[in-house]
């Protein structure tokens, strides 16, 4: 599990993602011809429930938690301190198949029967549109990961399929805060029973983690650290899948 990498003095910045709220680039490095995801730190925008300089490093503790996890969710991530601009997240690029998309949005009468309907709204032409997902373990894995890093973004768009159906999230800079950020696509199972391969994993966890684990705890503050464990043992507790909360939109936008 590495979260420190040093040689990436061969990168090569070939884009830049402009919809992203922070600097995000595209770098190849030149000799394995391997493509990142670049997020400098220098390149992150304040943000009043966030402390500035701290989104990349959530990033690094998301992959590692998922590592400890075994769920390959997230993209390999790693921080490098060689970065074109300077210290920042490095993660594996992934191509995108729009055809395996596991989240999308619909007329009403063509939603997949083995989907989840979750959203009913109109479009720019005032017509009805469902937003829907996939009944999946891999994206209830997905739910409940989101669930333990309180993930207060989790966009369809965030949701990637490759070539292989391989499900992967991405995206995890406003993740670990203290309170109850939780917003996401991603409600098919709400106040459903968890399943018990996922207690399982979740029991594990529990028990990995302890009082303190470096490969996530040197990235978050000690509240963060104490938030996290918490909001395992409440999902070990309930046993049921979050509910959305009344108190902010459980669903963010945009949705794509």
């Amino acid at each position: 599990m590495n979260s420190l990498v040093n040689d990436f003095r061969n990168l090569r910045v070939t884009g830049r993602l402009l919809s992203a709220s922070n600097v995000t680039l595209q770098c190849v490095n030149s000799t394995s011809l391997q493509k990142y995801v670049y997020k400098p730190e220098s390149g992150e925008r304040p943000l009043w429930d966030f402390p500035l300089g701290t989104l990349t490093r959530r990033e690094i503790a998301a992959h590692n938690l998922d590592q400890l996890l075994r769920w390959r969710i997230v993209p390999s991530t790693n921080w490098t301190t060689e970065g074109p601009n300077g210290p920042g997240m490095l993660q594996n690029w992934i191509d995108e198949v729009d055809l395996h998309r596991p989240v999308n949005v619909f007329p009403p009468n063509a939603v997949p029967a083995d989907w989840i309907t979750i959203l009913a709204a109109h479009d720019s032409r005032d017509r009805e549109v469902h937003l829907a997902h996939a009944n999946t373990l891999s994206l209830k894995r997905m739910a409940i990961f989101d669930a333990i890093v309180n993930n207060g973004d989790r966009k369809a768009g965030h949701i990637l399929a490759d070539r292989n159906r391989h499900i992967y999230g991405i995206d995890h800079g406003v993740c670990f805060n203290t309170e109850n950020k939780l917003r996401t696509v991603l409600w098919g199972w709400a106040g459903e029973r968890i399943d018990q391969e996922i207690l399982e994993d979740l029991i594990a966890l529990q028990g990995v983690l302890g009082n303190f684990t470096e490969p996530i705890d040197q990235w978050l503050s000690d509240s963060e650290s104490i938030a996290l464990r918490s909001r395992i043992d409440r999902l070990l507790q309930t046993r049921d899948f979050p509910v959305p909360s009344t108190d902010w939109p459980a669903i963010p936008w945009p949705v794509f």
